[in-house]
């Protein structure tokens, strides 16, 4: 499956478009535009149609296939300053971001160039739903939760059920197996509501060919009016022929910061591009000392501050990045093997030994033995270099078949004569970098 990242913009506009078909049972009033500029946000409330951007208190954040937008202080709405945002304040903080290159907390640098603006949604965080859909192996998964936002990912277990539908089910069985396994904790003046959503939204994920597809939070109002806030999606390219009429002419832009990419960086965009996983990597330092691998985009940003701050100087830092949404033997292995590479090339100038850590928090459907697997063949190859450049490794891991990947990675590091200390979900995700530290002078 060849994934294609697609604007938020564009993913709630094939919503739109396919609204009355799936969703015939309730209602989305799209609005919204893409804009670069704020002038271009002035000329659009001028046009037929968008008179809206002139009425309503608007809400903007760009649209550059990023997340953890609000956590980077880069979504604009009535709560962050005194009374509602109008379209002049949009279109001045627009111009405003687009003035000067930014660095997101994922290291990410780069000017931003795209905006997507929308009318603000009141509403309550009880009114906030998680639902998403993608492929997991040779089966379709749908997530949902009584609870969105940014936090659904703290706790995963607790707050999200999974449904596994296999690839070949058919639609009335589908039914009732999301209906059997609805989030229990729905409120029952929303339950049925909820439910019929989530089937609807299962069979526009399937038909449409999409690989990936996530509403985060989706807001259910009265009367079945139903509000996107945010969205995340990829379409299966392999079905671009099919699927003409019903995508349209779909742009497939450059994530951001991509353009400056160094050719390992753009090595692992290209494999993350293919897979169902999630593989992202940036360079920070290469001269850096510290360099991690880490399962989790949440992890990441965890691991990252603490390095920083245990470490009083955030150049320690080589890397950022993460490998997630169970990736293959193969494709860790082409991860791991990305990494060995770039940290053994130099030696630190201080004749240091260098620190690996391999973290994360508890795996929510990852094998942990499996993406091992492919990290002990990579180091099967890369022992000697890392030998060479004095590495300390340090792993703790959490999840699926945990216990076998610790015993695993432990007993391969040991036959080639690697250091290596192994911690599982007992120790404080954290508490390995203070460790390193400690141990790695």
């Amino acid at each position: 499956m060849a994934q294609r990242a697609i604007r938020e913009y564009d993913g709630k506009a094939l919503f739109s478009k396919h609204w009355e078909k799936y969703f015939s049972g309730f209602h989305y009033g799209f609005k919204s535009v893409l804009v670069s500029s704020g002038d271009e946000l002035r000329k659009k409330a001028e046009e037929h149609g968008f008179e809206w951007l002139k009425q309503e208190p608007l809400v903007a954040k760009p649209d550059m296939l990023f997340g953890k937008r609000g956590k980077n202080g880069l979504v604009l709405f009535k709560d962050k300053k005194p009374g509602d945002v109008s379209l002049e304040v949009a279109a001045s903080w627009i111009d405003e971001k687009i003035s000067h290159p930014i660095t997101l907390l994922s290291g990410q640098h780069g000017t931003l160039t795209h905006f997507i603006v929308e009318p603000f949604t009141p509403h309550g965080e009880e009114q906030e739903y998680y639902i998403s859909a993608t492929t997991v192996g040779e089966d379709d998964v749908l997530y949902m939760s009584t609870e969105g936002g940014m936090e659904v990912e703290d706790g995963w277990e607790e707050k999200v059920t999974e449904v596994v539908i296999p690839i070949n089910m058919q639609d009335a069985n589908i039914d009732h197996l999301v209906r059997a396994n609805a989030p229990m904790d729905l409120p029952v003046d929303k339950k049925e509501a909820f439910i019929s959503f989530a089937i609807d939204f299962f069979r526009f994920y399937r038909d449409l060919n999409f690989a990936y597809l996530e509403i985060n939070p989706l807001v259910m109002l009265d009367n079945n009016e139903m509000a996107i806030l945010d969205l995340v999606a990829r379409l299966d390219d392999t079905a671009g022929y099919l699927m003409e009429d019903a995508w349209g002419d779909i742009e497939y832009p450059t994530a951001f910061g991509m353009e400056d990419q160094s050719e390992e960086e753009k090595a692992i965009s290209e494999a993350d591009a293919k897979s169902g996983a999630s593989l992202k990597l940036t360079i920070l330092n290469p001269m850096g000392r510290i360099w991690t691998m880490v399962a989790g985009g949440g992890a990441s940003v965890v691991y990252a501050d603490t390095i920083a701050d245990l470490s009083g100087n955030v150049a320690e830092l080589a890397n950022y990045g993460e490998y997630s949404g169970g990736p293959t033997t193969g494709e860790t292995k082409f991860y791991a093997d990305t990494i060995f590479d770039l940290m053994t090339r130099f030696k630190d100038p201080k004749g240091r030994g260098k620190i690996l850590i391999i973290g994360g928090a508890i795996a929510n459907f990852t094998d942990v033995a499996k993406t091992f697997t492919g990290i002990i063949q990579s180091l099967e190859e890369y022992a000697d270099k890392l030998k060479n450049v004095g590495v300390k490794i340090y792993v703790r891991r959490g999840g699926p078949n945990y216990e076998k990947g610790l015993k695993d990675i432990k007993e391969a590091a040991d036959r080639l004569g690697l250091y290596m200390e192994v911690y599982g979900p007992e120790t404080h995700v954290t508490d390995i970098v203070r460790m390193s530290l400690e141990n790695g002078e």
